[in-house]
């Protein structure tokens, strides 16, 4: 089993001050949203499957990425699946069965908004899990990884991160507009006095399960544009590495159907 790659990354060390030009987002994102179109369309003529993780601090732009992905992808073959506490029902079972279930089939892609990392982040700074489950959860985490990436699988694993004051001005901007309001809740305040110690689970969780074959991907967020950008560049690259993402060549009977048709 590959082992985790004792990972430098922490929250500290990330440049909360990176930005793109207004130019270059729009550039980029255009550029990243194509490729997307071409990564869906090849996967659903080499059976390739790949499962994205978007992990981060509230308000740090999960929902913001992942819309800007989804809104080029055929939903037949994507899923988002919001990931929320698990039912009655799910903790009767052990904690990574409901994402087994959600895993994608070949040809599909599917992008967890929060994912099976809640058991070493919220789940252990909240109490919902003893330690010795929490513990115990880095190396199934990864072994249960290395067995889909070993059957085929891509994975991108993504974790946004903003600072406090970022974080409470977005805050403000989602308390007073109606459109938004819905995305805060008292959880989300109650979250901010234990940041200090969600902070230590996400950089014990970057050095126990930052592996070869599913490395993290860190990004600042306290820009959107520049987070977008990093966050779905990231994505993209994991998803098409060894693919061949050249369309497929136009069927020579389908043309002369087509030409048929038209002339009657």
């Amino acid at each position: 089993m590959n082992k985790p790659t004792g990972s430098s990354q922490q929250l500290s060390k990330l440049d909360l001050t990176a930005r793109v030009s207004s130019k270059d987002y729009q550039a980029g994102i255009a550029d990243l949203q194509t490729r997307f179109i071409k990564i869906q369309q090849a996967y659903l003529k080499t059976g390739d499957a790949g499962a994205v993780v978007f992990e981060g601090w509230d308000a740090a732009g999960k929902g913001g990425a992942i819309r800007r992905m989804a809104s080029v992808m055929d939903p037949r073959g994507f899923r988002v699946w919001p990931i929320g506490a698990p039912t009655p029902e799910d903790a009767r079972k052990h904690y990574l069965a409901r994402f087994w279930e959600r895993l994608p089939k070949t040809g599909e892609i599917a992008v967890f908004d929060r994912s099976w990392y809640g058991r070493v982040l919220v789940e252990r700074v909240e109490g919902l899990a003893d330690e010795a489950a929490w513990r115990r959860a880095y190396d199934e985490i990864n072994m249960f990884e290395k067995m889909l990436v070993d059957k085929g699988m891509h994975i991108a694993k993504v974790f946004l991160y903003i600072d406090r004051d970022e974080q409470l001005k977005r805050f403000e901007k989602r308390l007073h507009d109606p459109l938004k309001r819905w995305k805060l809740s008292f959880e989300d305040f109650r979250n901010r006095a234990k940041w200090d110690e969600y902070e230590a689970a996400v950089d014990e969780m970057l050095a126990r399960t930052d592996t070869a074959h599913a490395p993290w991907h860190l990004v600042p967020a306290n820009q959107k544009d520049f987070a977008r950008l990093s966050a779905l560049g990231e994505v993209a690259g994991r998803l098409a590495a060894g693919v061949d993402l050249a369309p497929r060549p136009l069927d020579p009977e389908l043309e002369a159907r087509f030409k048929a048709e038209i002339t009657g």
